[in-house]
């Protein structure tokens, strides 16, 4: 039935390569949890540099439960969201990503931190193409403006799902370009080559 069925979205995970996700998974995590550092070799991603930052932001944002681990169901629900995903919960996820330290709110210093990473990423995998790419703090600063409704210098979930539907720039932003799909697969094919 499952390998029936058109394809809704370019994106939607590959029966093949779920299969070869949970081989990887079972045989780097016998015990059925994924930690930080195992997650980061999972996906070939060094424990410091540009890919780093980012590879933690989507590893709490997979742990659901908070218990500092992921186990394959949280794995599996966090790709299918990132890869077939409606926009708003999409977007919660994003947030989540975005809120290092869980409180509830993304503030200045936070924002700054992943759209920083995200460049970093963005640089290192293909060309600028728009010169007048704005730097980081300027972008936060056009985000706080646009999404911080209450100019209170924080963005609440609420804020952050407004703004990013509202704003076509601001989604492009928010949304970690919601190419977390490819980023997680390009990680994956790169580990796969060593």
């Amino acid at each position: 039935m499952g390998q029936t069925q058109q394809r809704e979205n370019s994106k939607d995970v590959d029966v093949l390569i779920i299969q070869d996700m949970y081989k990887k998974f079972v045989l780097e995590c016998p015990s059925g949890l994924l930690f930080l550092h195992e997650f980061k070799r999972f996906f070939g991603v060094a424990s410091t540099g540009e890919a780093s930052d980012y590879a933690e932001s989507m590893f709490r944002a997979f742990d659901r439960n908070g218990d500092n681990t992921i186990d394959f169901l949280e794995f599996v629900a966090a790709l299918n969201l990132v890869f077939r995903g409606e926009l708003e919960p999409k977007l919660r996820w994003s947030f989540k990503v975005y809120d290092r330290d869980c409180n509830g709110y993304v503030d200045r210093d936070e924002l700054k931190a992943i759209i920083n990473s995200i460049y970093k990423i963005k640089k290192g995998t293909k060309k600028d193409e728009d010169d007048s790419k704005l730097t980081v703090d300027e972008a936060v600063d056009r985000l706080l403006r646009a999404v911080d409704t209450d100019n209170d210098g924080h963005i609440n979930m609420e804020e952050f799902i407004r703004g990013a539907q509202q704003d076509p720039w601001v989604l492009n932003m928010l949304q970690l370009d919601m190419n977390s799909a490819g980023w997680v697969l390009e990680q994956r094919r790169k580990s796969a080559q060593f």
